[in-house]
């Protein structure tokens, strides 16, 4: 378990200006996000609201789960308890129970998707890394009862076994900064993802991948536009397109091993 020290130390790179900014920016995507809810849903005129609003707001509930990933604490239920009920109580002065704090989650599940994806994301510098990780739904022994992703979810595999899920495609900087993801189902292959524009469309320079990415024509699609992917090369992939200094790097560090 982490010390509370070294936590705060951590969140302390996040100064109370940078966390009031992050609110603001969540808190004006939210009311346009309702806005934008509003006026391309159909409500039921005289549906009766049986719950009255939360005391915690959808930004106040994103900016939680934001400094959580951003925390160091690996136990959400850890951090909400012991360090925003006790030590972020002036920047949280209406938090809610934990159970219902989850409660809440749901309803900014799309909202801090959205948000992430249009206003977090990092900065393209010419060196990147993609990698996949699945989101397990349920147990393999509970895949033909489970009902929640029926039809939604699928069998996939990954480096720890069979799972049943979906697959979080990533890729970031050599800063660690995420630059765009995309949730598959779990039977999609990795390199998939690569072949939409939509998720390579800022990318360019080296882009780096493990045994799950190798493939000539998918090399040879991104060569073309302006991302050289680097994967483990196979027996059969030595003529594989390179550049010079690449050349020269693999040469010398093969003299030094040998």
């Amino acid at each position: 378990m982490l010390n509370h020290k070294v936590v705060q130390a951590i969140i302390a790179m996040l100064t109370e200006d940078k966390v009031t900014g992050i609110f603001f920016m969540a808190d004006e995507f939210c009311k346009f996000f309702d806005r934008m809810t509003k006026k391309h849903t159909i409500e039921a005129p005289s549906k009766r609201k049986y719950h009255r609003d939360g005391t915690l707001s959808k930004a106040e509930v994103m900016l939680i789960l934001i400094l959580f990933h951003d925390s160091g604490y690996r136990c959400l239920k850890h951090f909400y308890l012991e360090h925003v009920c006790k030590h972020l109580r002036h920047l949280f002065p209406r938090v809610v129970s934990y159970n219902r704090f989850v409660e809440l989650e749901r309803t900014v599940a799309i909202p801090l998707t959205i948000f992430i994806k249009k206003v977090l994301l990092g900065k393209y510098t010419g060196i990147s890394f993609v990698d996949s990780t699945p989101l397990r739904v349920c147990k393999n022994q509970r895949i033909h009862i489970h009902k929640v992703f029926r039809g939604v979810a699928q069998r996939g595999k990954c480096s720890m076994g069979w799972f049943f899920g979906f697959k979080l495609h990533l890729i970031c900087n050599e800063k660690g900064e995420l630059l765009n993801f995309m949730i598959t189902p779990g039977d999609v292959d990795d390199r998939r993802p690569l072949e939409y524009e939509a998720f390579t469309k800022f990318l360019y320079g080296k882009l780096v991948g493990d045994k799950g990415y190798i493939s000539k024509d998918l090399f040879r699609k991104l060569f073309v536009d302006g991302i050289q992917l680097i994967t483990k090369l196979k027996s059969n992939m030595k003529g594989a397109l390179m550049t010079v200094s690449d050349r020269k790097g693999r040469l010398s560090k093969q003299l030094t091993t040998s």
